[in-house]
């Protein structure tokens, strides 16, 4: 049976077997991910314990150190910086521990041994793509939003949106309204890490609610008339989006806007539903949960995990095993999130 999870106790002197370190208790979806997690073992001879870094990467190298004092094999880690997170993942090596980096990159270190992911690339494609597909007319007001740049994956999200998007900037669809980087840089379809870096510096958002708004807030009161209107706007994540949409949905200069987002948390389904928010992107964690716990059990069984490809993390290429997305709107929202068991119809307010 499952050990005790995020109390910091396992009971008495039992070891660990595969030891979790998820980045904050403060956004829905690391909450989610804990649940998934403690019900994928609960049938399973291992046992595990899960800790929240809350946004801090010395929490985090101390989590690490707490797994590793309690003989895990196994760690699973989604880092709150990338970067940072290289000396925890360094420590857990030198023990003889397998890492797995969970959902964001660990960079810049060989101490990394598997990555389980959503397609980051895609996930921006398929936002991208969403503003495309909904966008009326020419030169429409394009507003630019990322998440952390300390997270590798914001990095990927934006890649994936400007790819799509830059072929649509250059033809005039779409005006850049927001960062005067990416305006520099419009008629490149591919940027380097650098480029993207400097755009990344103008539109983060670090993931948190309260700092989209302040953007938010600051690009509407500097815009000019003719980039109001009917707007369409890239948000990174379900939490952004919804601090974004609520501070554009409350200027009377803009008639429209489109809005992007990701993790199909559930306010932001309930946006999608009221027409406050026009797409996320659902990334079912129960399946990525699924592959990050059988790669933990196959490793702990002695056998070797299957792959489907591998990400270069600044230092090596790094086996990884990839999870499928899903575009969910007001047309498609029941059938991908109540049918197949994700949500309850009942947790929402109007849904059809």
């Amino acid at each position: 049976m499952l050990a005790a999870c995020g109390s910091g106790k396992t009971g008495g002197s039992s070891k660990v077997s595969v030891g979790i370190v998820l980045p904050t208790k403060d956004e829905p979806r690391w909450v989610q991910d804990e649940k998934r997690f403690k019900d994928a073992l609960a049938d399973s001879k291992y046992t595990t314990e899960i800790l929240f870094s809350q946004g801090s990467s010395a929490k985090e190298k101390e989590n690490v150190e707490t797994l590793l004092n309690k003989g895990i094999k196994v760690l699973i880690i989604a880092p709150h910086d990338g970067a940072a997170a290289g000396a925890a993942v360094e420590a857990a090596k030198k023990e003889g521990v397998t890492v797995i980096s969970y959902d964001r990159l660990i960079t810049e270190t060989d101490a990394v041994d598997y990555y389980v992911t959503f397609d980051s690339v895609a996930v921006g494609a398929a936002q991208g793509q969403y503003l495309i597909d909904n966008a009326k007319g020419k030169n429409v007001p394009l507003y630019l939003y990322a998440g952390a740049a300390s997270d590798n994956n914001a990095f990927l999200f934006f890649e994936g949106a400007w790819k799509v998007l830059q072929p649509k900037i250059a033809d005039g669809t779409f005006v850049i309204a927001n960062s005067s980087e990416a305006v520099a840089l419009k008629d490149k379809k591919e940027l380097t890490r650098d480029q993207l870096g400097k755009i990344l510096g103008q539109v983060t958002t670090n993931w948190e609610p309260s700092e989209a708004i302040n953007k938010a807030q600051t690009h509407l009161t500097g815009a000019a008339a003719n980039l109001k209107g009917d707007i369409a706007i890239l948000a990174p994540n379900d939490g952004t989006a919804r601090s974004i949409s609520d501070v554009f949905g409350s200027d009377s200069d803009i008639s429209s806007f489109i809005i992007s987002g990701q993790d199909a948390e559930k306010a932001s389904i309930q946006y999608i539903i009221d027409g406050k928010q026009s797409m996320t992107v659902f990334k079912d964690v129960r399946t990525l949960v699924s592959d990050a716990m059988g790669m933990a059990i196959d490793i702990l069984d002695g056998k070797t995990p299957s792959t489907t490809g591998a990400y270069n993390n600044g230092k090596i290429d790094v086996k990884a095993k990839q999870t499928n997305v899903i575009v969910v709107d007001q047309e498609n929202v029941k059938k991908e999130l109540i049918d197949s068991k994700y949500y309850e119809a009942s947790e929402f307010k109007g849904l059809k």
